[in-house]
């Protein structure tokens, strides 16, 4: 037994110095290990941090765009509905210029009318002021005196429809305030009140548009 623990104390003999120096080399060799796996973290921390920003950065970029984007959007809005009121508002200047200018062509000639119809009274008087007994071939100067204003009047009549003057002469129609200019009011038997029972004066008509109203007397309630 002794023999056998003496040969195993000398096959470790050579073999304590190798422990020894692991040992003592090893607090060193611990420090590197330790120093490579915290380089080795804070290599993944700083992909880890660096793919973090790459992430953010484009969704930063894509909200700018987007924000821009709707700026336009309500710029392109705003401008649209601009254009779309300049051109109503041209258009309505449009029809009212050439409403003007159609009216001008109608109703140019007004004032020239109203001096017509006084020359138009002037014959319808003349005509009526004339007996009608007294025309005949014995007076052949009156009965053409006569004829002549009838022709006249007649052909001044047919002027004035060419050119859209109407006479206004409404015995037994309804009293119209915008054609029709009340004299007086009087009871007539046997017609409807509101309804006109003489014309004093002739009325006239450009266009559809009242040029004279015709002096009339209206019947009232008996």
């Amino acid at each position: 037994m002794a023999a056998v623990a003496q040969c195993v104390r000398g096959a470790l003999r050579p073999r304590l110095p190798l422990l020894s120096v692991a040992l003592r080399t090893s607090p060193r060799l611990l420090c590197v290990a330790t120093q490579q796996k915290n380089t080795g973290q804070n290599l993944e921390d700083d992909q880890s941090q660096s793919q973090n920003e790459q992430k953010v950065e484009p969704s930063s970029a894509e909200k700018l765009l987007a924000e821009e984007k709707a700026k336009l959007e309500e710029q392109l809005k705003e401008v649209t509905e601009k254009y779309k009121r300049a051109l109503a508002d041209a258009e309505n200047v449009r029809q009212r210029s050439q409403k003007l200018v159609e009216e001008a062509k109608l109703y140019g000639i007004q004032s020239f009318c109203k001096d017509l119809l006084e020359v138009a009274d002037i014959l319808e008087k003349a005509t009526e002021s004339v007996p009608k007994e007294e025309i005949k071939d014995e007076n052949p100067h009156l009965k053409s005196l006569y004829e002549g204003l009838v022709m006249t009047e007649m052909q001044i009549q047919k002027v004035f429809k060419k050119h859209g003057l109407l006479r206004l002469n409404p015995v037994g129609a309804k009293f119209d305030p915008y054609e029709h200019e009340a004299l007086f009011h009087t009871a007539v038997e046997g017609q409807e009140p509101g309804t006109i029972a003489l014309v004093s004066k002739i009325g006239y008509k450009l266009h559809g548009r009242t040029l004279r109203p015709a002096l009339v007397g209206v019947v009232k309630d008996a």
